[in-house]
């Protein structure tokens, strides 16, 4: 696991806030460093910036990652790509890139079902949700609020948007 930045080496402040991205490979141990990279950024940007982070806030984001990292490992071939960013001082976007163009299913809830419920658990945590074909492969992005709110509790319709030509909408 490889960590560079905004711009090119290690975690580093931009117009967003704090970033760090993370070239992953095709190791499943990633996906237990991934949720330890989660964590550690979330940490620093409670330590270096002073930004509210609640438990509930860490832990969800961990099990965010932990499930788009899997994810990416089950269904792409080759290197994933995580990025870590804060956005508007009080939500942490959580973005999974892989190779695999084809975009996720998100299935309804069954509780009989084993397995595959993922998304579905990310979803439930997340405050937005968005798929977007890219020119290769495609990316994942989920937005956490960074501390409890619940006002916060946005619709069904307005959390969730899938891009497949990769130029906008939601």
């Amino acid at each position: 696991m490889e960590a560079v930045s905004a711009g090119e080496g290690s975690t580093a402040p931009d117009e967003h806030g704090m970033q760090t991205t993370v070239a992953l490979g095709e190791d499943g141990a990633d996906i237990a460093r991934a949720r330890h990279l989660a964590a550690d950024f979330l940490t620093r940007v409670r330590a270096e910036y002073g930004l509210p982070v609640s438990a509930r806030a860490m832990e969800v984001t961990q099990l965010v990652v932990s499930e788009l990292v899997t994810n990416a490992r089950k269904y792409a071939p080759g290197s994933a790509l995580l990025d870590l960013r804060i956005v508007g001082g009080d939500a942490v976007e959580v973005a999974v890139w892989d190779s695999d163009p084809m975009l996720p299913v998100v299935r309804a809830a069954d509780a009989g079902r084993v397995g595959q419920h993922g998304l579905e658990i990310v979803m439930a945590v997340a405050q937005t949700f968005h798929v977007e074909r890219e020119p290769v492969g495609k990316r994942v992005t989920v937005r956490i609020a960074l501390f409890d709110d619940p006002g916060a509790i946005v619709s069904e319709d307005s959390r969730v948007g899938f891009r497949a030509d990769g130029r906008g909408g939601s």
